[in-house]
């Protein structure tokens, strides 16, 4: 078994492809800054407990088969794509022309995510010197 496949690399992995996808959504709505009735756009918060218990369903070993499609699907997500992405509510400021992003908002969105990323590598980091240490006093 591969190291970077237990759980806890998956949950790491899962936080920093939202993480990603968050950092683009965000140069978008810079990108957009001066885009006549561009509404500025951010994803879905990461749900970690919802993370969690999909994680913890998905190892049980039971799948959930939709017999009839009038069934719920389990709605199952992993890997780059999978989260949503949402209009901003009720901007407190709009230009004009109907331009809805402040480029000092999306800054300090993009310094939380900077930060976020860099705690998740540093996490990786750890748990990475921890099985090396626990490998090497084994052997």
């Amino acid at each position: 078994m591969e190291l970077t496949n237990l759980p806890m690399f998956g949950l790491l992995r899962n936080r920093m492809n939202w993480l990603g996808q968050r950092q683009e959504v965000l140069a978008q709505n810079v990108a957009n800054a001066d885009t006549p009735n561009y509404s500025s756009r951010d994803l879905k918060a990461f749900d970690f407990r919802q993370v969690l218990s999909e994680s913890r369903r998905s190892q049980s070993g039971v799948v959930l088969q939709r017999t009839n499609a009038a069934h719920i699907h389990d709605g199952s997500a992993g890997g780059r794509g999978d989260f949503i992405s949402g209009e901003v509510k009720d901007p407190y400021e709009t230009s004009p022309d109907g331009n809805a992003v402040v480029i000092e908002e999306q800054m300090v969105k993009m310094n939380e995510t900077v930060t976020d990323h860099n705690l998740m590598t540093q996490i990786y980091k750890k748990q990475m010197q921890m099985f090396k240490a626990v490998t090497r006093r084994s052997s």
